[in-house]
């Protein structure tokens, strides 16, 4: 098991380094429908979030997006890297946006997945519900909710079998509580969106129109404050855009990357 500074880590393909960074879940394995399109001409790195997964499960007692942030260069030093790409989905789009801002030199581009600059009401409001069920009904139960949150409901409907087996992984797996109630407060208390003119890196945001757990706006606003960045919008996918249309997602990217 390959680790640097408690973060697990593993490498797919060779050529230009591109780091991709999952949401609030941290698992590597979330970005498993998107790897066979881009290691195709890149050398791609998956890692556990810090307090998830395989990674070191021990926290600090407040944890803040720019830890996440440090946590990915980090990994790029650890992997004697000049620089790289940095692909995250919501938490991970964040974590990028704060590397970004603390090591601009380390970071070639950025993807940001349904990421935000600056607390948004309406994931306020959906971030509580989650965290009142996990305190009230336990894991089991938040598990159980959180494709609600990620994916249509028709695309639910059909993948229900798929979605009960990764339900028992989940629950398997889970960081504990006490991580979800560190990692959420982290994400909401980010703010960076006077600071978006300063990220230099050529920037792709990318969003579904139908996510209802991240306002698609929140993905206009990053566009408008980076100078030069590009809006993709799926009209169709959710919150796990990547996952219910991994050839749109992968094709948006690659044509971002120059793939």
């Amino acid at each position: 098991m390959s680790r640097i500074e408690g973060l697990y880590y593993e490498q797919h393909g060779t050529g230009p380094p591109l780091i991709l960074s999952a949401g609030l879940g941290g698992s590597a394995n979330y970005w498993l429908p998107n790897l066979p399109a881009l290691v195709a001409n890149h050398r791609v790195i998956l890692y556990d979030h810090r307090g998830t997964g395989r990674s070191d499960r021990t926290l600090p007692e407040q944890v803040t997006v720019e830890q996440m942030g440090a946590d990915l260069l980090a990994l790029i030093e650890g992997l004697n890297l000049e620089k790289a790409t940095i692909i995250g989905h919501a938490a991970g789009g964040v974590a990028a946006l704060a590397l970004a801002l603390a090591a601009p030199e380390r970071v070639d581009r950025l993807v940001l997945v349904n990421a935000w600059s600056r607390p948004d009401p309406h994931f306020a409001r959906c971030f509580e519900a989650r965290l009142a069920l996990l305190r009230s009904s336990g894991p089991d139960a938040y598990i159980r909710a959180q494709p609600i949150f990620l994916y249509p409901a028709n695309w639910i409907s059909e993948n229900a079998a798929r979605l009960a087996a990764e339900d028992a992984h989940h629950l398997a797996h889970f960081a504990g509580a006490e991580a979800y109630e560190k990692r959420i407060a982290a994400l909401k208390a980010f703010d960076v969106d006077a600071r978006l003119h300063e990220i230099a890196a050529p920037t792709l945001a990318l969003a579904a129109e139908d996510d209802m757990l991240v306002p698609s706006n929140c993905s206009r606003r990053l566009a408008e404050g980076i100078e030069g960045a590009e809006l993709s919008m799926m009209g169709w996918g959710g919150h796990g855009c990547n996952v219910t249309d991994p050839n749109g997602f992968n094709q948006r990217v690659l044509e971002f990357l120059g793939s």
